[in-house]
């Protein structure tokens, strides 16, 4: 099998709403598209940047990480996955790349043996569970506005609220019971604080919170503030998921020796790809944890590809590609809150650029 020969093309796409969490508003996303070529067959992938408490990957990091991956690439066979994922990893490539020729990888794999990813992985895609869409940190009525702006794209059935205003717990209160008056009777609502919350004002929304019917509480203390997530789980009576403290299956059993967490979210920009979220996956089962598979800015293309971990994870968070303007990219359909993985080879996602 030869080497695989690799493409990068750079995107930026607006997004159709701003958003905003406890670190800053986000209006655009930029993103590298990878395609990764041999043997006749070429396999897609997508790399975003991100910063998450001290841990940056900018645009450029990505570009330059793309760069030298290239070089990588050209000196493995492509059937091997395995010996290129080590390669690139003990080249410190950057996760959000090593991500984006992994999915390259699973799309190129799927590609060249007619099938689709998820029957690759011997999956059910009807056994995942429904995404959540999420509604920023703003004033209460434009909260509101932002949940009837959701229901507009269809049947949503779970809505993660994001909280932690630098304005307090009583702005996070008020914008919290406008959302909820608005959401429609039974969806799931869960909360993420994005580490924007003090120890005390995590114990405190904890409780309110559960009051209200939330499902879980997402990243009460910011990054650096593991030990203390103890004392929140302890006093909570909602799960504790973890995002920005937990990056790869290497960060999962120190947390629970800690007793911090009840669960913690996947995304693939920061763990290295769809391999190193099954490794994920299993360690969680292993200790009993909850799952979600969340994103960054990403298009349909990640999503999609985010989107065949859903059979085997408790919960998604996979709408920032709904949540752009022109996303040149289409793949999993959304129906009844749920998606409908494509039957077409890798991961059936198409190319379609606004003209």
């Amino acid at each position: 099998m030869p080497s695989f020969t690799l493409t990068q093309t750079e995107l930026t796409l607006e997004k159709r709403v701003p958003l905003t969490i406890s670190r800053g508003t986000y209006t655009h996303s930029q993103l590298l598209w990878l395609r990764l070529a041999a043997g006749g067959h070429e396999g897609w992938g997508e790399a975003a940047e991100f910063s998450v408490d001290g841990v940056e990957q900018t645009f450029d990091d990505l570009k330059r990480g793309t760069s030298a991956a290239a070089a990588i690439l050209g000196r493995h066979d492509a059937a091997d996955r395995e010996g290129i994922e080590a390669a690139l990893l003990a080249a410190m490539i950057p996760s959000a790349v090593r991500s984006a020729v992994d999915q390259a990888w699973w799309d190129w794999h799927g590609r060249t043996t007619g099938t689709p990813v998820w029957r690759l992985w011997g999956l059910d895609p009807q056994r995942a569970p429904v995404t959540s869409v999420t509604i920023g940190i703003s004033s209460p009525e434009a909260a509101q506005r932002r949940v009837q702006l959701w229901l507009e794209l269809g049947d949503l059935r779970a809505f993660k609220i994001k909280l932690g205003s630098p304005a307090g717990i009583a702005a996070d209160r008020e914008m919290f019971s406008a959302v909820a008056e608005v959401i429609p009777a039974g969806a799931k609502i869960s909360v993420d604080a994005n580490g924007g919350w003090s120890v005390d004002d995590a114990i405190s929304m904890s409780s309110w919170l559960a009051a209200r019917g939330i499902d879980h509480l997402e990243q009460p203390l910011r990054r650096g503030l593991e030990p203390e997530l103890r004392r929140v789980r302890q006093a909570s009576p909602l799960p504790v998921m973890l995002d920005e403290s937990v990056f790869t299956s290497a960060d999962i059993e120190p947390l629970v020796r800690l007793g911090a967490l009840d669960g913690f979210n996947i995304k693939l920009m920061k763990c290295g790809g769809l391999s190193e979220a099954r490794r994920m996956v299993e360690v969680a089962r292993a200790h009993g944890l909850r799952i979600l598979v969340g994103c960054y800015g990403n298009s349909a293309l990640a999503n999609t590809a985010g989107a065949v971990l859903g059979p085997l994870v408790d919960y998604l968070d996979l709408d920032s590609h709904l949540n752009l303007k022109d996303d040149p990219f289409s793949g999993a359909r959304l129906e009844a809150g749920r998606f409908v993985l494509s039957p077409q080879p890798g991961f059936g996602v198409t190319y379609a650029p606004p003209v």
